[in-house]
């Protein structure tokens, strides 16, 4: 039997000879390399992609932000804070802010309320799950200048269906395209109609993956219906509420082709009373001023708005679904009884 040691004729063990190293082919090295650097080639599209479509564009409006540039006659002199300056004293500014808030927040929240109801609803066993299913999503594939145009007859200020039906219940006509939160309610109104149904099937999907031992171990313990929905559910989509809440931050924060098209004008109303943050963008760039320098500079502040809002909205998410489930209400009594 072959050893690695050679013995001498007094049987002391006497150590090995030095072995010269093994030559490391070519191939080898190839399939070492392929399998450290492969991965990232995988996942570089994404990346360049983003670069390009994403970074990019972001650190040229920052760049176009400092500098008086011009729609026809191009880059002018550096201006430094100049734009930014310009555009924080001028009221439409502000008013854009407060229409775009104002809708935000009549169109996400209810949005997202009804959304996951659907959710649930659909999860539960119905018949022609797929037709109900496919239903929802009808609206979000209409286009939107359709949509604009049915909800903009819906709330005509005089021959609207909307103020047919108040009127009647003995309610004065509502001057949707006259007044603030009347035109804010419309718009909102058609923002629900488009993207709800979206949201719903995002979450249904999420509901879906909820494994159902839980659920039939839940119901062995006597649970309801709600207290299933609030102790399993929320928590077990935790990941995806949290995406759709971004996502919808996002998408509210952006607004654009709703206002846009509510009236034949394109302006925000005759007082802006429901021009967004995107909408003054578009006046400054392509409007009277045609200015990209200050349209820049307030793309970068509802940039710095939309990323405060979606960490806020992260935090707030996260302890609401974080605070659902059953181990921290637990804690939370017994911090209580302390």
């Amino acid at each position: 039997m072959a050893t690695s040691t050679t013995q001498s004729r007094a049987g002391r063990r006497l150590p090995d000879s030095p072995r010269t190293p093994r030559r490391v082919g070519f191939s080898q090295k190839l399939s070492r390399w392929d399998v450290k650097v492969s991965p990232y080639l995988y996942i570089s599209p994404f990346f360049i992609l983003f670069g390009l479509t994403g970074l990019f564009p972001l650190a040229y409006t920052a760049y176009v932000s400092v500098y008086d540039w011009h729609l026809l006659g191009g880059q002018g002199d550096f201006v430094g804070f100049e734009n930014f300056a310009f555009v924080f004293q001028e009221p439409n500014f502000w008013k854009g802010l407060r229409n775009t808030f104002s809708i935000f927040l009549l169109s996400t929240i209810p949005q997202l309320m009804v959304a996951i109801v659907l959710a649930a609803l659909l999860d539960a066993n119905l018949r022609a799950k797929t037709f109900w299913r496919m239903g929802v999503l009808v609206p979000y594939v209409i286009a939107p200048v359709a949509v604009s145009l049915i909800f903009g007859k819906i709330f005509a200020d005089q021959s609207g269906l909307a103020n047919s039906i108040l009127g009647t219940f003995g309610v004065e006509p509502i001057r949707w395209h006259g007044s603030v939160l009347p035109s804010h309610m419309a718009v909102a109104t058609m923002v629900n109609f488009r993207w709800t149904g979206y949201n719903t099937l995002i979450l249904l999907a999420a509901m879906q993956a909820v494994p159902r031992e839980l659920y039939e171990a839940a119901v062995i313990d006597g649970a309801t219906r709600l207290r299933q929905f609030f102790s399993i559910t929320i928590p077990q989509i935790r990941p995806t509420l949290i995406f759709v809440v971004i996502t919808s931050t996002i998408g509210g924060l952006q607004i654009f082709d709703e206002p846009r098209l509510f009236d034949q004008i394109g302006q925000g109303g005759p007082g802006r009373q429901w021009m967004t943050v995107t909408m003054y963008i578009y006046e400054l760039g392509f409007g009277n001023q045609k200015s990209f320098g200050r349209a820049a500079a307030v793309a970068w502040v509802l940039f710095l708005i939309i990323l405060a809002v979606g960490l806020l909205n992260f935090w707030l998410t996260q302890r609401i679904a974080s605070d659902a489930t059953p181990q921290a209400r637990k804690s939370r009594r017994k911090k209580v009884k302390r």
